[in-house]
């Protein structure tokens, strides 16, 4: 599981466009680099993703490298501002147990929900929550929404 968050927890992300670019980057190139997300979300400040990893699982610094790069290119065009710090830094962790994995997925799917975003994670597009509502089967999806969240501990206070 891997968090990021913008530089002093600015809102860089604060309208469609931007969200769309971080989200869309983000699905590409995990799918370059081989990482099979499993759930995602982009908010105004961070975001969070879930990912089974490539046989060459240290390639996770060089993805979100790329990742940092190219949208704070893209963002810092945007606003005029070459040069700025869009990004903090990212916290990533192996998940080992089955529980801990099935509860992160339903944290991450309705982190929009947690932040008050939304109130039903798959009306929020920048997330994973429909695509997961629309692929897994009913007792998977059943299954890992009944797993309680408020053990998990993730930085999350954007």
């Amino acid at each position: 599981m891997v968090t990021a968050g913008t530089y002093r927890k600015e809102r860089l992300l604060h309208s469609p466009e931007r969200l769309q670019l971080v989200h869309d980057t983000l699905l590409t190139l995990a799918g370059q680099f081989g990482w099979l997300l499993q759930a995602w979300a982009v908010l105004v400040n961070h975001y969070h993703f879930v990912a089974i990893s490539p046989d060459t699982p240290e390639s996770l610094s060089e993805f979100l490298s790329k990742l940092h790069m190219n949208t704070a290119k893209e963002l810092n065009q945007l606003d005029g501002t070459p040069g700025r710090r869009v990004w903090f830094q990212f916290w990533d962790s192996g998940i080992t147990y089955e529980r801990s994995y099935y509860g992160r997925l339903n944290y991450v799917h309705n982190n929009p929900v947690r932040h008050g975003v939304v109130k039903v994670a798959s009306a929020y597009p920048w997330c994973s929550a429909r695509w997961f509502e629309e692929t897994a089967e009913a007792p998977f999806r059943k299954m890992v929404a009944s797993f309680k969240t408020d053990r998990i501990k993730v930085p999350d206070d954007f």
